[in-house]
């Protein structure tokens, strides 16, 4: 991978940076990555949120408590919609989530982790062998 790494929506009106590689990769099956993704998961990075950073447009964002009850924020394009980041995290301020999908490259993505296996679909198949958290590791 080449730091930094940048992305953006699917209109091209939000782009983002980021100079740090992800502390970790995790495919996270809770109720709200299923929402959003619209699938059985949603596959996220977890990067230092000072090394983050707008370069270009405008989000809008969906404040909400998470699992642990302290507040997150998802932000989106306020144009076409595009889930991008997850960030506020009130119980982890120093992190924020990238949604791979918003990535202009994610070949490189390494997801090392399944998290909220909880509440993971019937229908989802994790491999037997995968690092497994109920919730979120911590």
């Amino acid at each position: 991978m080449t730091v930094p790494f940048s992305g953006g929506c699917a209109c091209g009106a939000v782009r983002y940076e980021c100079a740090a590689e992800p502390l970790f990769v995790a495919h996270c099956h809770c109720r709200d990555c299923q929402k959003a993704s619209g699938g059985q998961m949603s596959t996220v990075a977890g990067v230092p949120r000072n090394a983050f950073r707008l370069t270009a447009g405008k989000t809008r964002s969906f404040a909400y408590s998470g699992d642990s009850g302290k507040g997150l924020a998802r932000y989106f394009c306020e144009n076409c919609g595009s889930r991008l980041y997850t960030a506020d995290l009130g119980a982890m301020p120093e992190l924020m989530f990238v949604a791979a999908g918003s990535l202009d490259d994610a070949s490189w993505l390494k997801p090392v982790m399944h998290i909220y296996t909880k509440s993971k679909q019937p229908w989802a198949d994790i491999p037997a062998n995968a690092v497994t958290h109920a919730r979120m590791p911590g």
